[in-house]
């Protein structure tokens, strides 16, 4: 898969030459990070705190790759690790759509890195992959994550009532989204914006 560039961001997948920067935010972001994401299983090895567990993770994300199923990307800053942006749950058939999640370095927040991700993924999702819909899903108190949707002016379809569960609570998600339609109307502008 080749590098994605955004204005100022590249999006690539991890490789486990990124192990000790992935482990060098994660460590440093754990508070911030954890409160919104699923908790591991029990015995599931930490990717932050084990080589072979991140090795692992890169293969795994390199098989969704090759089955069209998702598409992982590292969020890089002048070769800076900043974060993911990932595209995953691509379903083909009648629905041709995917789902997309992201986080950053807190000490990143607030700084545009993330919308100009997700616009850089939406291209790549509507313009190569021929996708017809992608989906944020986001707990409704994650205000950092829906300012993301907020500046990209992702319309908001409502709450799904105990939609995924988040560090051991299933919590509603106010779900945001974009088709292929709208991402034909407004791809020019966000381009313009974040591209």
């Amino acid at each position: 898969m080749n590098l994605l560039r955004g204005r100022r961001v590249a999006l690539r997948a991890l490789a486990p030459s990124d192990f000790d920067a992935y482990v060098e935010v994660r460590h440093r972001n754990v508070d911030w990070l954890t409160k919104w994401e699923p908790r591991r299983l029990p015995g599931q090895p930490d990717p932050a705190a084990s080589f072979d567990a991140f090795v692992a993770r890169c293969n795994a994300r390199h098989r969704d790759r090759q089955l069209g199923a998702g598409f992982g990307f590292g969020i890089f800053l002048d070769n800076a690790f900043l974060g993911e942006v990932n595209l995953s749950n691509v379903v083909r058939g009648a629905f041709q759509s995917g789902h997309i999640g992201y986080w950053v370095d807190s000490a990143h927040a607030g700084q545009g890195y993330c919308p100009e991700a997700v616009v850089v993924l939406a291209r790549y999702a509507f313009d190569e992959l021929a996708l017809h819909r992608i989906q944020i899903s986001i707990v409704p108190r994650n205000h950092a994550s829906r300012r993301v949707t907020e500046k990209l002016g992702l319309r908001d379809e409502g709450v799904a009532v105990e939609y995924l569960q988040i560090d051991g609570v299933w919590e509603d998600h106010v779900r945001y989204a974009i088709t292929a339609n709208e991402w034909k109307r407004r791809s020019a502008d966000l381009g313009q914006i974040w591209l």
